[in-house]
């Protein structure tokens, strides 16, 4: 199993809290949030990670020195910011496999892998979502799905009730997104997923897994009250 970790944000909104760190390495209880999604892939029995990294990819890389797991690591660097979809792209370029997992460096959700890719294949999926279910929420856009759990639509942020948001962890099919023939940058969100939606190749897998994005100060405060029950 392969999965690309994109770890190149800015951490803009976390700032004032982190500094001029890589939000991927921003500590949570001691440690880098890095550290955290390690753990969770090597209990998933991820193989082999790429790290898509960017803005102070020095920091991470000093870091992973450090590291001892048992996967294999490897990276990509964006020498100017390629967007979403623009690190997605290099990352797979170093990909073995024709199915790749894909999670983002400032999001825990945790996620049975190995369930969603025998969905992703069983259903010959060309991308896979993970899907979270939520109440009472902004920050996020929704996901709209049919009877199959084919996505048929994406919703803009606004105030919802409750709604599917995309939870940030991905199966791509490399080929099928090559095929494209996409920019070098671009948004993954925008120019794949609500350009193509209509084709009705993209599935929405659901999980009722741990989420947090610590893209903001009090989310970012709540993983580490968090992290101190879920990796104990």
């Amino acid at each position: 199993m392969e999965c690309i970790v994109l770890a190149g944000g800015l951490g803009t909104r976390l700032r004032g809290v982190i500094g001029d760190a890589p939000k991927c390495m921003a500590p949570v209880n001691d440690k880098p949030f890095l550290h955290y999604l390690f753990d969770v892939l090597e209990q998933q029995g991820c193989t082999r990670v790429i790290l898509s990294l960017g803005y102070r990819h020095e920091v991470p890389l000093e870091w992973l020195d450090t590291q001892q797991r048992s996967f294999a690591i490897d990276h990509v660097i964006e020498t100017e910011p390629l967007g979403t979809g623009g690190g997605i792209s290099l990352a797979l370029g170093k990909a073995q496999d024709a199915d790749v997992a894909v999670l983002n460096g400032d999001t825990m959700f945790i996620v049975q892998l190995n369930d969603m890719f025998m969905f992703h294949k069983q259903q010959q999926s060309v991308t896979t979502l993970a899907l979270k279910q939520m109440i009472n929420f902004d920050r996020y856009g929704v996901v709209k799905t049919d009877e199959r759990s084919i996505i048929t639509a994406f919703e803009e942020k606004k105030q919802y009730d409750s709604g599917l948001i995309n939870g940030g962890v991905y199966v791509i099919n490399k080929e099928a997104l090559y095929a494209k023939q996409l920019p070098q940058k671009y948004s993954f969100e925008k120019d794949y997923l609500e350009a193509f939606v209509n084709e009705g190749k993209f599935y929405g897998y659901e999980s009722q897994g741990y989420f947090i994005d610590i893209g903001i100060p009090v989310d970012y405060e709540q993983a580490h009250a968090d992290f101190k029950t879920l990796f104990a």
